[in-house]
């Protein structure tokens, strides 16, 4: 059973109304998120993007991210850094959230894959997964802040 998805509506265009996505599954909007790894919490500030618009979006336009900010973007199985003003630490994600890339401290104008089995992708503050000891294998958990 894949995990259910929330969306913030950050976006003027998305609809504060039940949608369906690809699959036909229904997106109920809902607050902030938050990751966690074995109980402790990673990323307390976390966006979802998964919606068109949101997706191609990403963090385009910003300068950087806060201490404890990050975007998920789902489905997603590589990135590109292009146009980008700064770097970020990467996770890929299967659908069952367990980690099966990461890669650090990625350069504006360059790209990451994820591999056959990433489904998502986590864009944090570099350093983020140095500090946490991020590794492939490791399971999140994405909750309600």
């Amino acid at each position: 059973m894949e995990p259910e998805h929330h969306v913030t509506l950050d976006d003027p265009t998305d609809s504060p109304q039940d949608t369906p996505d690809a699959s036909g599954k229904r997106r109920r909007a809902a607050g902030r998120q938050r990751v966690c790894l074995r109980g402790e919490v990673v990323v307390p500030n976390l966006v979802v993007a998964d919606r068109m618009f949101a997706r191609m979006r990403g963090l385009l336009g910003r300068s950087g991210l806060e201490q404890g900010e990050g975007l998920w973007i789902l489905p997603c199985p590589s990135i590109h850094m292009f146009f980008m003003r700064f770097a970020l630490d990467i996770v890929f994600l299967d659908t069952d959230l367990q980690v099966v890339r990461v890669h650090e401290d990625v350069r504006p104008w360059k790209m990451a894959r994820g591999g056959k089995h990433a489904h998502s992708v986590l864009e944090l503050r570099t350093g983020t997964i140095a500090f946490y000891n991020l590794r492939v294998g490791d399971r999140l958990s994405i909750d309600p802040a």
